[in-house]
């Protein structure tokens, strides 16, 4: 079934905590432009299809790379490596943290699926991130498979482009509590985003349009409660 996905892949709450920070008039970029925004989707797919065949290979879905004693060393990013760029995978000392000797010269070499659009961020550092916390299919300390999904893959988010980069080697997920604000998203284009499904599909959520309460619904892979995905991304058609 993920194989097929594959193919097919290659052919109203406060909005405040999820809009990305407005940069100063003397700041402010041009508009996206529509290559910029097909690139980073483009992006997304690619990620898409390395969780897919990781999940066809290990029957999970990604987690952080952890030690023995399960403290995060590394993130699911460079866990995705075999399947984006094999040959940098092999640089890594995946017993060691991302910050250790051998891995933080690493940092510097980005893979383009993961490096950021349109806008400037520091070495090394992505905006494309997973929530992490309860009921999320990148939940700490737990192999989530596909048959967890109850929700069901095409409405539960694992992939988004967030409002804050991090270091793409460092296990720094979104944190996700259903008592606290959402984390920000769309720092790539002015507070829109970008969000890769479990189904591997691509969709555009609308910072002005879209409902956080929504939007939480596609966060969590298992509460069993009905989402509407166009109302929790603002993507309704006019």
């Amino acid at each position: 079934m993920t194989r097929i996905m594959i193919a097919l892949l290659l052919g109203s709450a406060s909005l405040a905590c999820l809009a990305a920070p407005t940069p100063k008039d003397s700041e402010k970029l041009a508009a996206p432009t529509e290559k910029q925004l097909e690139a980073s989707q483009e992006n997304l797919k690619k990620i898409g299809v390395a969780i897919h065949t990781h999940y066809d290979d290990h029957n999970a879905l990604p987690r952080n790379i952890e030690d023995k004693d399960a403290k995060p060393l590394l993130s699911w990013r460079v866990r995705m490596l075999p399947y984006i760029d094999a040959k940098l995978h092999k640089e890594f000392k995946l017993d060691e943290p991302w910050d250790s000797k051998a891995n933080k010269p690493l940092i510097a070499k980005i893979p383009k699926a993961y490096a950021p659009i349109r806008v400037k961020a520091g070495d090394g550092e992505t905006f494309y991130r997973a929530f992490n916390g309860v009921d999320t299919v990148f939940q700490a300390g737990k192999n989530i498979r596909f048959a967890n999904v109850t929700d069901g893959l095409s409405n539960t988010a694992m992939v988004v482009e967030a409002g804050e980069a991090c270091i793409w080697t460092k296990p720094d997920d979104l944190p996700y509590d259903a008592k606290k604000p959402l984390a920000k998203l769309g720092g790539m284009f002015d507070g829109d985003f970008h969000v890769l499904f479990g189904d591997g599909s691509v969709r555009r959520g609308f910072a002005k349009k879209m409902d956080a309460e929504e939007f939480r619904k596609l966060v969590t892979c298992s509460d069993g409660m009905q989402v509407d995905p166009d109302t929790a991304l603002g993507s309704h058609k006019k």
